[in-house]
């Protein structure tokens, strides 16, 4: 066993390889914080707080209101808001309705939001005044049976909510809103009594259709059921396990409709009824303000986040001696922004891995014992993870040192893709789910990401791994941002292209990159192109678009 798995011998002693599932719908969770912790905060969000006993009862409430208007155990509703206390509300809302929630990203377009429709079978959908007016374009398509739309103001108390209205009426920012029989208002959902429980089997039944895989062709729904979630809690806290219960304020900058965000700043919180502190958009100004202001101790976030409130002025004026974890999750960390933000605050990030297809945490540095800084530690209790031959594609175990695809086993893996049969086969076979991401493994059983096996440059017969590159561009003084892709070369099957964002006041120039470069790497390594840009393309959690960028230089070549 322990030859098998060494990262046996490295889990702090609280915790223990092997742990116990509940049978247990996720909305239980709430149910608990709310019995064991009614008067703790649950939502801080700018004048408003609600408590656990308050959140308990608007979910309640607006599954009611849901089953109230038809809606029927196993439906899917799309929730499509920023991060609000409405996002929270729903979210268990829908879940104790016996609905499935889609989350959704409220910066798709047309296409992305169509196809979300039409695979998910969604026909309700709870949404933003400011976003309904994308949604309306598309009414004829979508097969929208009942759209709830809510406004920032209704998240607010009293005055606030009133002064929130009057501003947007004095700058005409303020939406009209015609409601009809699809269109109604988020509080016609209140008021029909409280639907406290759903009859629910936690194996087999989806809690959420997560889409992923839209920067690769169409996005797939992941399902995951109660039980997959429900798993994933109990590991992450088991694995950080210093969490106390009704003691923690977690900053939610993360969005809640991308599942890291959903995991670490929503579930995870509730579980152990921990305060969720919500930001609609990522102001960093606002949050370092919000920083001084509420005393956050857990500050879940990724790698652009961290860099984001580094560049601030008040940055090395705020308070963070309340913070006790960082996690960092979603994209690499380059060390040298590890080693300055620990320097600046006092405070480790904790880097981990995840991905939408396993609910979605499956490895994590270890709270008190030993870090390695670059990797992504070792695998969550129940957790096995394996590096294997990316041709052969079996199961068999590479040595420590070698690189290959990550393949990953637990009770956190998802049922399969959302009506894709073939595509679930692909991505699970034999229990594994193969992740597409190459990785190695060291003798302590720590894992490295290397890159997407997608993502891998083959240069003149040399394969070439895009983050390692990456890495040393973001060791360079005058560089804030940097990602490498390949592109198509006649001779060389590929080669080098580097996109690179200098700091502000900088002035970088391309033979400054090569010439870095050069000294850093093998010289098949180098980037033979080199574009400097003012910024790069990510998703809302700050993971940079490779694919974009391929895209771009693809159609380049066509025009």
């Amino acid at each position: 066993m322990i030859e098998d798995r060494p990262w046996y011998t490295h889990l702090d002693p609280e915790v223990p390889p092997r742990l116990d599932y509940e049978n247990i719908p996720l909305f239980e969770h709430l149910d608990r914080a709310a019995a064991e912790h009614p008067d703790k905060t649950a939502i801080s969000f700018k004048t408003a707080s609600v408590s656990y006993r308050d959140l308990h009862r608007l979910a309640e409430e607006v599954a009611a209101g849901l089953r109230a208007d038809g809606c029927q155990a196993g439906d899917r509703v799309v929730i499509m808001l920023p991060n609000l206390p409405q996002a929270i509300i729903a979210y268990w809302g829908v879940l104790k309705a016996g609905c499935v929630c889609v989350m959704a990203n409220p910066l798709y377009m047309e296409h992305e939001l169509t196809h979300l429709f039409h695979d998910s079978g969604a026909r309700r959908l709870i949404t933003l005044d400011m976003l309904w007016e994308k949604i309306a374009l598309l009414l004829d398509r979508l097969e929208l049976e009942r759209a709830y739309v809510t406004r920032v103001s209704d998240a607010l108390p009293g005055i606030s909510s009133w002064v929130a209205r009057y501003r947007l009426w004095r700058a005409g920012k303020r939406p009209r809103l015609g409601y009809d029989h699809v269109l109604r208002p988020w509080k016609t959902l209140f008021g029909h009594g409280r639907h406290s429980q759903a009859n629910i089997l936690p194996h087999s039944d989806p809690a959420l259709l997560q889409y992923t895989g839209g920067t690769t062709g169409k996005a797939k729904g992941c399902e995951l059921t109660h039980a997959n979630l429900g798993a994933n809690l109990t590991q992450i806290r088991a694995i950080l396990h210093a969490a106390r219960g009704g003691a923690e304020v977690f900053l939610g900058v993360l969005p809640y409709f991308h599942v890291y965000g959903l995991t670490v700043c929503l579930t995870f919180p509730t579980s152990i009824a921990a305060t969720m502190v919500p930001f609609p958009r990522f102001d960093p100004g606002e949050v370092l303000a919000t920083i001084d202001k509420v005393k956050p101790t857990v500050f879940p976030g990724a790698p652009s986040v961290y860099q984001a409130l580094m560049r601030q002025k008040e940055f090395a004026e705020t308070d963070f001696k309340a913070l006790r974890y960082c996690v960092s999750g979603s994209a690499p960390m380059p060390r040298e922004h590890m080693r300055r933000f620990k320097e600046a605050t006092g405070a480790e990030i904790l880097e981990g891995y995840g991905l939408t297809e396993a609910s979605p945490v499956t490895h994590l540095n270890p709270l008190n014992g030993m870090r390695k800084p670059g990797t992504i530690g070792i695998p969550l209790p129940d957790t096995d993870s394996r590096v294997v031959d990316m041709d052969a594609g079996g199961p068999d175990p590479l040595p420590p040192g070698k690189d290959g695809e990550l393949i990953i086993k637990g009770p956190q893996v998802m049922k399969g893709y959302w009506n894709r049969p073939d595509e679930t086969a692909t991505a699970l076979r034999n229990g594994w789910l193969y992740t597409g991401d190459i990785a190695r493994m060291d003798e302590d059983g720590y894992f490295t990401i290397v890159d997407r096996k997608k993502d891998l440059i083959i240069s003149g017969g040399f394969n070439i791994y895009p983050r390692e590159i990456d890495e040393v561009l973001h060791g360079h003084p005058k560089i804030k941002e940097a990602v490498v892709i390949g592109i198509p070369h006649k001779l060389r099957g590929e080669t080098i292209k580097a996109f690179v964002v200098p700091l502000e006041g900088e002035e970088l120039h391309r033979q400054e990159v090569v010439h870095y470069c050069r000294e850093k790497l093998a010289s098949y390594k180098v980037p033979r192109q080199v574009e400097i840009r003012d910024e790069l393309p990510k998703n809302l959690v700050g993971k940079v678009l490779r694919r974009a960028l391929r895209d771009e230089e693809l159609a380049k070549r066509k025009g």
